[in-house]
Formats: C-alpha cells, structure tokens, sequence
C-alpha cells in the first residue's frame, strides 16, 4: 500500500481509492442521479438521493489544497483547515462542534495537496442547521491573532506527532522533495516547520479572504433528500454570500516538473526497527477522460503487483521467495498534477535493502518481457467492478467520490467513461507503460536506514487535533 501521508482522508482514495469511484457504477441507485445546479453566486451544488436511511451527508469542497501554496507559507492551507473551528460572530468558538455533537451528528475536515474539505453526517432533520453553520463560516470566519497563536502550536505537535515521530512517515516527506524538483508536491501538506514556527495570523487571513468564495467551492449532499428542496436550502443559506474573484483551475499557471534525467537516491536516518524501501517512478494522471489511456492501463498494473494475495508483488517476494517481509504497489490517476507510481517493502530478516531492490526492479522486468496472463488482466479488471463493493452502501464514501472528481478538474460525469477505459485496457497497454515509465531516469529511491530506538514516554495528542 502506497505509504499514508497525503492526509488522513487522502488514504481513502490512494492506490485502488480511484477505482472506488467506478465501483458506484454497478448500483441501481447511481444511474438515478445526482442532480447538478449552479448558484447565482457560482457555487456548484451537487445532490445524490439516497433513500436507505434517514441519514444525510453534506460536504464544502474549496478548490485549493497545499500546491496552491508558496515557499515561506507551506501548510497554511492546513492550519486554515484548523482555524475554520474558531467560530464567527454568529456562532462562538467550539460551538459549531458543540451543535453537531448535540444533533447526534459527526463532523470534521480534511487538507490535501489538491483541496481542502468540510463535512458533516447527521439525521436528515438536522441539514438546515448544518448548512446554515458551514454557510456561515464561508464568510464570517474570526481570525484572531489569540486563537492563532493556541493552534499553530497544536498544528506543529501534530507534525511532530505524525512525522517527525514515525520514521517511514518522515521517509516520504523527504522522498517527496527529492522526486519532485520544482512541482509543490514537494512539500508536505501539513508544512515545513520553520514555515511553521514563522506563520504569522495575516498569512491565515490573506488565504481565507483569496480562496474561501462560493464560486470556488463544490456543495456536496448525500442522503435521504428530495434534490429540489436542497436546492432551495442552499440558495437560502449560500445564495446570499458574495462571489469574489478567484482564478479557476484553469486560469491557474501550470507548474509543471521538469524531466528527471537520472536516478535519485536519499537514505534518512531515523529511530526505527525495521528497513524500509520505497522507489518512486514519474508518471502522468488522467487530464483528458477520453483521449488518456495510459493512466488507465497504469491503474491495472497497480492491480497486477498489487490488491490480494494473488497479486505479484505479494505471491512472489513474500510467500515465494521470502525476501520481503511485506510489499505494495500505489498509483493515483487523478490528481492536479503529476503522480508517481509507488513500489515498497520492508525487507525480511536477513535480507538487505539492495537485494529488495533487486528483487522488485526483478518484478517490473518480468512483466517488460513477458507482459502479463490473461488471467491476471481478468482478474483486475473483475476488481475494478467488483471492489469494495459494500462502500457503495456508505453515503459518505459517496460523496467523497462526487466532490473529489469535481476539485481536482475532472466531473463526476466522467465516472461511467472511467470505467469503459479501464474494462477497454489490454495487456499490450500495461506493458506498455510499464516499459516506458518503469526507467531509471524517472526514478527516486528512499531507503529508510533503521536507529536505536530511544525509550520514550508515549505521548499524548494535542487537544484540537482533528484528523
């Protein structure tokens, strides 16, 4: 599994998460709906009715993550996330939980490379007073200097907590800055720490009052609801809020990373048991749903090495030959920009890091020579329709699904196209971009070289840490 550290709700869509979205294709209820609406305002107003349960999920989707940011204010988009619970004139600070809580609802947010996200689930009963409370705060936010200064110390104990503390955590981080030379991928959603300990509260402003604007946002409401009638509630609580000027994804300058022109290599050192080995390959996602079929064929051979017992990776470096103790693949299509497809393991003992190189570059040859079984293409393209099936029950997977596509510039219309392009990959096609992709001047490898470990009294999480 590609190593989690995108963000907490990022690992719902690594790897095999793109292939979740299809996966609503099978079910009766996804070809009833959504409903889709535009607000005076700009606002995108997505709905899906889901009768099952009286049960409601609704989600504010910005269209700005951390590659929005700049060197100097890495992670502001995070601690922005943090700062949208400090409460507004109309509603204090800690109250918003507070009513959530009280309505028997859950409720918290999330920061990616790509976006930055808010949500709520509740009884259905209850959606007019969650929309009029994150309505509220699109525009109403307080940002004072007292409250900033509580939580960026929290938001640096988190990092500490979750990636200066946990040694393949902080071999990704520094894998990132190596692999990407100039694109913002490089830098960890969650920030530096120096940008960290300089941010000032006019930086949280000036991001808030720059992209928090309906006509940057995608409005996502899952549930037990009639369309029509959200509607009306969205335009009675977010048709008021003035649009503001916001570039669009498109009027966005491209940052795009220059060629890789040879192998790179980074070994941290860290207190840890264990190796670990992680090798990056630059690789393109998904821009043109119809003309692309790399990052479709990309996405099966992800299958391939990876997702089950049966799967490459698994059968021969860990059952066969023993010389990992565990291994994955990870690739993610849709993304703003680039991605990188992820091979890792953990060597078993005895074992060294080099020779668990070897045995994986091992894999990838296997399959530029001799391609892959029509047995294996079968079996993928069985999980691209078949795969966690029973998430389609869950109306919050749902609507993650509809307000990611959304975000990152690809439609949640595409769904169905999506799925045709991964049932049409042959095995031609996967070997194809294995042996284009899979080079040594597209590749940057990680090595985790394992410390003594310190005896440390466990510590406790921060209060306000909401992930």
């Amino acid at each position: 599994m590609k190593p989690d550290h995108r963000n907490t709700f990022f690992s719902i869509f690594s790897i095999r998460g793109f292939l979740l979205i299809v996966n609503l294709l099978i079910s009766p209820i996804a070809f009833a709906n959504p409903y889709e609406y535009l607000l005076d305002n700009g606002l995108k107003l997505i709905v899906k009715q889901d009768h099952r349960s009286p049960v409601v999920v609704t989600q504010i989707w910005y269209r700005v993550g951390s590659v929005d940011e700049v060197n100097g204010v890495t992670g502001v988009a995070h601690v922005l996330e943090h700062m949208m619970f400090k409460g507004t004139g109309k509603v204090p600070n800690g109250e918003f939980s507070k009513k959530i809580a009280a309505a028997g609802g859950r409720e918290n947010a999330f920061t990616s490379y790509d976006y930055t996200g808010y949500y709520q689930q509740l009884h259905k009963k209850h959606l007019p007073m969650a929309m009029e409370l994150e309505s509220d705060r699109m525009r109403n936010l307080l940002i004072t200097k007292e409250e900033f200064e509580k939580e960026i110390k929290v938001v640096m104990e988190e990092r500490r907590l979750r990636t200066d503390d946990q040694p393949r955590s902080l071999l990704y981080e520094k894998m990132m800055s190596v692999a990407y030379q100039a694109h913002p991928y490089k830098n960890p959603i969650i920030g530096w720490m120096n940008d960290l300990e300089n941010m000032r509260v006019d930086d949280i402003q000036e991001w808030y009052d720059r992209w928090y604007a309906p006509n940057n946002a995608i409005l996502v409401i899952v549930g037990d609801v009639d369309a029509e009638e959200v509607h009306q509630l969205a335009k009675k609580y977010y048709g008021t809020i003035q649009l503001r000027p916001v570039l669009t994804l498109n009027e966005r300058k491209p940052q795009l990373e220059p060629p890789q022109l040879g192998t790179k290599r980074i070994i941290v050192k860290a207190p840890a048991e264990l190796p670990y080995l992680i090798m990056g390959y630059h690789t393109p996602t998904i821009k043109n749903v119809q003309e692309d079929w790399e990052p479709y064929a990309l996405e099966i051979l992800e299958g391939i090495l990876d997702g089950n017992a049966s799967a490459r990776l698994n059968k021969s470096l860990v059952r066969e030959s023993q010389i990992a103790s565990s291994a994955s693949a990870g690739y993610d299509a849709t993304a703003r920009g680039q991605s990188l497809f992820f091979l890792s393991a953990v060597p078993s003992a005895g074992k060294s890091v080099t020779e668990l190189e070897q045995a994986l570059r091992g894999e990838i040859e296997k399959i530029v020579k001799n391609g892959i079984t029509a047995a294996e293409l079968a079996r993928v393209k069985a999980q691209v329709i078949a795969g966690h099936v029973y998430q389609r029950d869950s109306i919050f997977f749902q609507a993650m699904q509809l307000g990611r596509m959304e975000s990152i510039g690809l439609s949640y219309r595409d769904t169905d196209l999506i799925l045709e392009k991964l049932k049409a990959v042959t095995a031609e096609q996967v070997r194809d971009v294995t042996k284009k992709y899979f080079n040594d001047d597209s590749l940057t490898v990680a090595v985790l070289d394992p410390q003594p470990l310190e005896q440390k009294t466990p510590l406790r999480a921060p209060a306000g840490l909401r992930h």
